[in-house]
C-alpha cells in the first residue's frame, strides 16, 4: 500500500517525515536494521532515487547509520529518540492550539475542552 504523499510539498521530506513517524511509533525499534533503499521506495511507491535522499538526508541527522555491507539502522541513541519524539508532540500541540485559537477558543477553554474528552475516554 502506497504511503500518503501529497504534490504540496518535497516528496523526499515527506518521506523522512514518516520514517522518523514509524521510528518515534516504534515500529522500527532502536538498533533494527531498515528494509533496503528499494523495498522502501516499493513501498512508498517512489523513485529510489527519493528514497535514497530522504535517508541519506536522515543518516545526516544521525537518526540512522549505515554499516558497509549490512545496510542502514536505527540509532541506537534513546537520548536522541527520546527527545525526537519530545519535540514533535511539541509541534503538534502547537499546531492543535493555534487551529484551536482559529476557532474562536481561549486557551482555558480548549485546556477544558481537553480535560473533558480525556474523562469521556475512561
Amino acid at each position: 500500500m502506497p504511503w500518503d504523499l501529497d504534490n504540496e510539498r518535497p516528496i523526499y521530506l515527506q518521506l523522512m517525515e514518516k520514517i522518523q513517524q514509524d521510528i518515534i511509533a516504534g515500529i522500527y525499534k532502536p538498533g533494527d536494521k531498515l528494509p533496503s533503499v528499494r523495498d522502501l521506495a516499493l513501498a512508498a511507491a517512489v523513485n529510489p532515487n527519493t528514497m535514497q535522499k530522504a535517508l541519506s538526508e536522515l543518516e545526516r541527522g544521525g537518526l540512522v547509520y549505515s554499516q558497509r555491507t549490512s545496510g542502514r539502522f536505527i540509532t541506537e541513541d534513546e537520548k536522541m529518540l527520546k527527545q525526537m519524539k519530545t519535540e514533535l508532540a511539541s509541534e503538534h500541540i502547537r499546531d492543535f492550539f493555534e487551529k484551536m485559537k482559529q476557532l474562536g477558543f481561549q486557551e482555558e477553554e480548549t485546556l477544558l475542552l481537553i480535560q473533558e474528552a480525556i474523562k469521556g475516554e475512561h
